[in-house]
């Protein structure tokens, strides 16, 4: 029973936790969240499109533009941790510094706030898509003016990007 660790406080119990460890799990919440963000949104749309596609059969084909700007977001996860990933260097030796904490906490919340930020973005995008192909079901004449609206949504996803890369610039483990 000796080999036990007995931890008095959480922060005891988080700061024993390897700094690989969040840096890995950050790099997974990034592409985890990132499609899953993706899977809803193309979820949204797609089931709207299919329904006013009954309607207006001549919105199936222009109306995919909405599920590849929701495949978009999955792709902006892969970037992501493909990023974060390439901080990720061995290190000799098992003694953990200051340094390779602050390198994986680092890695862990950009990959967590690139996850959450491309979630949000999916189902924005998603939602976008919906009211684009029914108001294009209505009127032909909307498709641009809604369009425009998603490209701002997927906006989001990018400043998630954006934010996730300037928060990881100083994670180095070496």
């Amino acid at each position: 029973m000796g080999d036990i660790d007995t931890y008095f406080g959480w922060g005891e119990l988080i700061g024993g936790i390897s700094p690989y460890a969040w840096a890995f799990i950050g790099t997974g919440l990034a592409i985890g969240l990132s499609v899953l963000g993706a899977a809803w949104g193309i979820f949204i749309t797609g089931s709207s499109l299919v329904g006013a596609a009954i309607k207006a059969p001549r919105i199936r084909s222009k109306n995919l533009i909405s599920v590849i700007f929701c495949e978009a977001v999955a792709i902006y996860g892969v970037i992501v941790s493909i990023i974060l990933q390439t901080h990720l260097d061995p290190v000799e030796g098992t003694e953990v510094t200051a340094k390779m904490k602050f390198a994986g906490y680092a890695i862990f919340w950009s990959g967590l706030t690139a996850g959450i930020g491309n979630l949000a973005c999916g189902v924005c995008v998603g939602v976008c898509g919906s009211g684009c192909a029914l108001a294009d079901a209505q009127d032909g004449n909307l498709f641009v003016k809604i369009l425009v609206i998603e490209i701002f949504a997927s906006a989001l996803g990018i400043f998630a990007i954006i934010v996730a890369i300037i928060m990881s610039t100083k994670a180095n483990f070496e």
